[in-house]
């Protein structure tokens, strides 16, 4: 299976290389890498250069920031499935092949995440995981992959470990940033659900580093903010305080008599996860309520 995979990167020298290996060092996979650079001046061009014969494709000159920079770098790949890895992030050792492996033994699946989310940091050092108790179409139109203060929230669904078939792309408009130059990953998770439900599986996929110069991190109000706005735009609606209480109750004692009242209520949703079997070395998907 090809994957297509694009890195949009400025002037980040110092993470560059690191991103760019976690991915070329993939293995068991068929790799369709795409650098973007937005005409840096941090020695970005040589690093990129040191390892252009492993690219398919590379540019560097202005660009309309990080969002054009990836639909433009997608619209030179073919491979089947697709991704994006920011040049500050990292992919974990042997990613691909597990998300090849999962979209290959079902064909039904249009999207894949983790439920395990790397956190690193400046030294790409992982210094935390957390654990997302399982993304539903029901949990992302009630705001829950949008942590918001004051709200009930369960995570993000996290942009360097989410991948998504090339069918998909297309009927989600094949473009991200357009509407919403912050939060467009968060827009394009909204056009996929109206498409399909995510698969996730329970062992880490990417890093997202943690830096001081970090565009999200210096810009996370301004991002929450938009992200908030597209809100209207996709019907999402926030649950009121009685049943994000049960909701919130449920998910911490699945089996319990609270999560049988939240199933009733429905304040729960199925959610799909791929579980690897290790006795036949073979992924299995199972449903479970989240």
């Amino acid at each position: 299976m090809r994957i297509s995979i694009v890195t949009p990167s400025f002037n980040q020298a110092a993470f560059l290389e690191a991103a760019m290996l976690s991915v070329l060092e993939q293995r068991d996979v068929e790799l369709d890498y795409v650098v973007m650079d937005g005409g840096s001046t941090d020695g970005s061009v040589e690093i990129i250069q040191r390892h252009a014969s492993r690219l398919s494709h590379w540019e560097t000159g202005r660009d309309a920031g990080q969002y054009d920079a990836i639909t433009r770098g997608h619209a030179r790949t073919t491979g089947e499935v697709m991704g994006w890895l920011n040049s500050d992030d990292l992919l974990m050792p042997g990613a691909l092949s597990i998300v090849a492996e999962i979209f290959t033994a079902f064909p039904d699946v249009q999207w894949l995440t983790t439920l395990r989310q790397v956190r690193l940091d400046e030294r790409g050092r992982t210094v935390r995981v957390l654990v997302h108790p399982g993304i539903s179409r029901g949990g992302f139109l009630r705001g829950e992959t949008l942590p918001v203060p004051g709200t009930f929230a369960t995570g993000f669904i996290q942009q360097e470990s989410t991948f998504w078939r090339r069918s998909l792309w297309e009927k989600a408009g094949a473009q991200v940033g357009r509407d919403f130059p912050l939060a467009g990953d968060f827009d394009l998770w909204a056009r996929f659900f109206q498409h399909a439900e995510p698969v996730s599986v329970e062992c880490p996929l990417g890093g997202f580093r943690f830096h001081d110069a970090q565009k999200t991190g210096n810009r996370q109000d301004a991002y929450l903010a938009e992200a908030t706005r597209a809100f209207d735009l996709h019907n999402i609606r926030r649950w009121s305080p009685l049943a994000r209480l049960l909701r919130r109750t449920a998910l911490a004692n699945a089996r319990g008599f609270t999560a049988g009242v939240a199933l009733r209520l429905g304040l729960l949703f199925p959610s799909k996860i791929a579980r690897h079997d290790r006795k036949t070395n073979c992924w299995n998907l199972t449903s479970t309520n989240a």
